[in-house]
């Protein structure tokens, strides 16, 4: 084997630990995201679920001012 290739299978040694510590990165980045996207979608339910209900004691207490106004 001649330096030159020692020289390029080092490099390329180089760059495949850089690439599995870039993918080990996404992977963990990738995971922290899908959680924050869950609870993301959690509390937007929990918000519409609250907005529901909000808006049907609106709508009884309107309906109970109208009865009163007759």
């Amino acid at each position: 084997m001649s330096d030159y290739s020692v020289e390029e299978l080092v490099r390329l040694e180089q760059r495949v630990e850089r690439l599995v510590h870039l993918c080990e990165r996404l992977r963990e980045e990738n995971r922290v995201l899908r959680e924050a996207q869950e609870q993301l979608q959690a509390d937007r339910a929990s918000l519409q679920e609250k907005n529901e209900m909000a808006r049907s004691q609106i709508e009884s207490m309107i309906s109970r001012l109208k009865a009163m106004e007759q």
